[in-house]
């Protein structure tokens, strides 16, 4: 249970990363309040996972899947460039989610 609550935090994460460009500083009402909306689901997530979870996987994973989606969701809606160089670094994170999940009893 501990895990798929760390997913969800981790898809608010994106979620709140992606009303925050929306948001245009905070100028924009609904846009902000989804941000910060997002941004509480979020950390209460967190923070039941870690009841559980080591700090140190929790918070990797959390802002991993974070980092990965909203490069994702830049790339996919916002028509940021996917060159090669970005592509591998995306990998790499990718990685090192994996190899954390992994490493974690």
């Amino acid at each position: 249970m501990a895990w798929f609550l760390l997913i969800c935090a981790g898809l608010l994460e994106i979620v709140w990363a992606f009303f925050m460009k929306q948001s245009e500083g905070f100028s924009r009402l609904w846009p902000s309040a989804i941000t910060v909306s997002a941004m509480l689901g979020s950390f209460w997530l967190l923070a039941l996972a870690m009841r559980i979870l080591p700090l140190g996987t929790a918070y990797t994973i959390w802002t991993g899947i974070g980092a990965l989606g909203s490069f994702l969701i830049g790339i996919v809606l916002l028509g940021e460039p996917a060159n090669p160089m970005r592509l591998a670094a995306g990998g790499l994170i990718l990685s090192g989610l994996v190899l954390m999940k992994l490493a974690t009893p």
